[in-house]
Formats: structure tokens, C-alpha cells, sequence
């Protein structure tokens, strides 16, 4: 199989390599997560660890269906390494098995070895794993490409030319631009099944209405049989919720506000249900909550936070492709930059106004705004006026879009989107 290096996945799993811990990879269905277990393993042989003390479990494969419980698993891997000098051992899919957590956890502690495991929702981390086994498991969230990645798949270099605008890339043989490049990974999104080539509407549709029904399926619905607490057996109530989200993206609203608007389109739900249902669409990793955070108190807001989905082009499958709320869909692609660079965000909330995104790591903090265009005066004051009005003395930007501007603007840094998503900009922002 050839494998296209993920390198931040990689480095960010590896650097748990030989502590004794269990790295959890979750992520969206299809996102990569076996292609990473399987560059790990590439990684390890190449580091001269001999192929016998690399063990591969694929639940999902014929091979593992009759592991269905712990003791299965814990019978399974035991016999597998015995005689094994520190083993690392891979498993695929491993939230088939119900308390898997316990089986790997207590394995941590009796077996010098290292164990990388995947699930395709955030089902597959249990709550009560940190407070159980406080240190044992570590998290590596993965998602689709961004748009540094897209263009590595592709095989394309890129460099800069003279006008911003029209930067190129090209496989040594074509040349493109950037911009271009672009709108087809806005459009079509960052899986990575469909990324090493060019796409066209109908493999997109096709690829993308798959992948949908097996996460609802398999990632909501079978997956809710498993917890009692958690009654979800409706597709369509789903699909509904999926459709308002896709096209509220950058908006805040409440359950009981979504559950209204249903009732508008004659579907009936309490917004008890409606939360349950985000609940289960988050959990499946395909929209992820953004509370409110109030500038000037420094305290998080319990309601009206926001929700973004997982890749642009799951958007515009369900939303039947059309070009709307462009500004707001690159909010969200900023929102998944930023997610991959490692920051912790939220919504900025200062007086009556709103700042797109707080974005904060230990030791730094940023305040964020995302425009499409600025080039009317209006729309630049507009954007600007709420970063004014913050008095601290932590970094303020404008991600744009579109337009030439200043680099600097009373103090407010302006980037250019492709810039920002290359990481050709302050380093502040990587």
C-alpha cells in the first residue's frame, strides 16, 4: 500500500513511543487513522525494530470478528506478544470491543510495551478511563487534509509569486494556482480517499453519501444500541440536524430554538431530543462544539456557543453543492487550522460584539477574525471595530479572504487565508 506521510500525526503519536502509554488516534471515520497505524509500523521498522515485536490487530477485518469482548481482546494480544521483548502493538477499530480500556490499561501495567489504537468517533475514548487510570491514556485527534496536506497529496510544490493572488503549485510537470487549488478543496473538502487526484462532482457525491450513511449507521445509530441511555433511532431526525448545522455554520442558536425550527418544517421534537442527537453527531466527530468565552469577565458562557463541521465538502454533499455562506465556510476552515495547530478556541465575546475566535495555548492567546473580503471600507471597519475594542496586549488578526491590504492596521495584523493555511505567516499563528 503506498502511504503518503502525515507527518504532524505521526510526529504528535510518537512522541509517546516508549512511555508505557496507551495513544488513542480518534477522528471522523475515513480520515486516516489506519493509514497512520500503518505509517507508525513503517516508522518503527525503519528504526530497526525487528517485524516480530510490531503486532497488528484490524477488528473490523474477517480475521478479528470473533474477538467480541475484553477477554477476547486480552486472550487475543497476550498470546500474540508472549516471548515478545517490548512490544508495540497496533489495533484498528478497537472501540468493537466493549471495555477495551481495561484490557489495554491493565496490559500498560503488566507488560513492558507500547499499544497505538484507533476508533472512528470520540466514542472510542472513554470518559471514565482518565479518572480510572489517571496517566495511561493519551488522545491524538485526527482530521481530514488541510490544505497544506491536500496539496502534498496531490504531489504539488508550491512557492510564491510576485502577486499573493496568483501563487503557484505544480507536480513538475503542471502548474496551478493556489487560488484555484483551493476553491477545489473548499468545495470538495480533505478526505483523503479522494485527495491524491483530481475530483469531479458525481466520485465526490458517490464517495461522500457512503461515508455518510456508514457513520450515521455504524458510529450513531449501532453504536447507540450499546448505551440504553442514549435511545437514537431515527435517521431522518439526523439527517434534519445535519442539514441545519451544515447551513448554520458560524451561527449560535439553542436546542430549544433548533427544535422550534423543526416544528416549522412539521418535524416534531422536543429540544431534549434535539440534544441528544447533537450529542451523538458530535461524539461521531462530525460537527465540534465552540462555547463562548466573555473577554472582559475571562469566563466561558454556558450557551449560545456554535457549531462547525468536520470538512467543507461533507457540507456541500448536504447541502446539494451550493455556494452559500462563503464567508462563514471560511470561518470554519480557519476553525480547523487552528484545531491542527494545536490551540484551544472559542468564541469571543465582548460587550455586543463578537470576535470569531480566542485562540489560546499555554503561555499565548490570540484574537481571530475571519473575512471573505475586505475591501469595502465599511466591511474592514466592521471586522476591525470588535478587535479595537479588546484592551489587552495579546496578538489581534484579521484572516482574509480575498483583497490587498496593510500588513498592519492600528496594530491589527492582516493575513492572507493561503498564507495562514500554508503557515507562510507569524509564527504566533503555527
Amino acid at each position: 500500500m503506498h502511504l503518503i506521510d502525515r507527518k504532524h500525526y505521526l510526529d504528535a503519536t510518537l512522541a509517546y513511543r516508549d512511555k508505557g502509554l496507551v495513544s488513542v488516534i480518534t477522528g471522523l471515520r475515513q480520515c486516516g487513522k489506519s493509514s497512520l497505524l500503518a505509517l507508525i509500523a513503517d516508522h518503527l521498522l525503519n528504526d530497526g525494530i525487528a517485524p516480530d515485536r510490531i503486532i497488528s490487530l484490524t477488528l473490523d477485518s474477517p480475521e478479528f470478528h470473533s474477538i467480541s469482548s475484553a477477554s477476547d481482546l486480552h486472550d487475543c494480544i497476550t498470546t500474540r506478544i508472549a516471548g515478545v521483548q517490548h512490544p508495540s502493538i497496533l489495533i484498528d477499530e478497537v472501540q468493537r470491543v466493549h471495555q477495551w480500556a481495561d484490557v489495554l490499561s491493565t496490559l500498560c501495567t503488566d507488560v513492558d510495551c507500547d499499544f497505538y489504537v484507533t476508533g472512528s468517533n470520540a466514542f472510542v475514548f472513554p470518559d471514565e478511563s482518565a479518572a480510572n487510570y489517571p496517566g495511561r491514556f493519551v488522545e491524538i485527534k485526527m482530521f481530514p487534509l488541510t490544505f497544506a496536506e491536500f496539496l502534498n497529496f496531490r504531489g504539488l510544490e508550491w512557492f510564491s509569486a510576485e502577486n499573493a493572488q496568483s501563487d503557484l503549485a505544480t507536480d513538475g510537470q503542471i502548474f496551478h494556482t493556489l487560488a484555484r487549488l483551493f476553491e477545489e478543496y473548499r468545495h470538495f473538502g480533505g478526505m483523503p480517499h479522494l485527495a491524491s487526484s483530481e475530483i469531479d462532482h458525481e466520485q465526490h457525491r458517490r464517495y461522500t453519501e457512503s461515508l455518510y450513511r456508514s457513520i450515521v449507521t455504524k458510529d450513531i445509530i449501532e453504536r447507540a444500541e450499546t448505551r440504553p441511555q442514549r435511545s437514537l433511532s431515527n435517521p431522518d431526525l439526523l439527517k434534519r440536524l445535519c442539514l441545519f448545522y451544515a447551513d448554520a455554520i458560524g451561527f449560535s442558536s439553542s436546542f430549544h430554538q433548533i427544535a422550534m425550527t423543526l416544528k416549522t418544517e412539521k418535524t416534531y421534537t422536543a429540544p431534549a431530543t434535539v440534544e441528544a442527537y447533537t450529542d451523538a453527531l458530535i461524539d461521531a466527530c462530525l460537527f465540534y462544539p465552540v462555547p463562548r468565552f466573555d473577554i472582559k469577565s475571562g469566563s466561558h458562557l454556558k450557551t449560545l456557543g456554535k457549531h462547525y463541521i468536520v470538512d467543507t465538502g461533507l457540507r456541500n454533499y448536504l447541502l446539494g453543492y451550493k455556494e452559500t455562506s462563503q464567508g462563514r465556510v471560511l470561518e470554519d476552515i480557519v476553525y480547523l487550522q487552528l484545531l491542527f495547530n494545536g490551540f484551544d478556541v472559542t468564541i469571543g465575546k465582548i460587550g455586543q460584539d463578537e470576535i470569531n475566535f480566542v485562540a489560546t495555548k499555554p503561555q499565548r492567546k490570540l484574537y481571530i477574525q475571519v473575512s471573505k473580503d475586505m475591501s469595502n471600507p465599511q466591511t474592514q471597519e466592521q471586522e476591525l471595530m470588535p478587535l479595537k475594542r479588546v484592551k489587552d496586549s495579546y496578538p489581534k488578526y484579521v484572516i482574509v479572504g480575498k483583497g490587498s491590504y496593510p500588513v498592519d492596521i492600528n496594530g491589527i495584523r492582516i493575513v492572507q487565508l493561503i498564507d495562514f493555511l500554508l503557515g507562510r505567516t507569524d509564527r504566533e499563528l503555527l
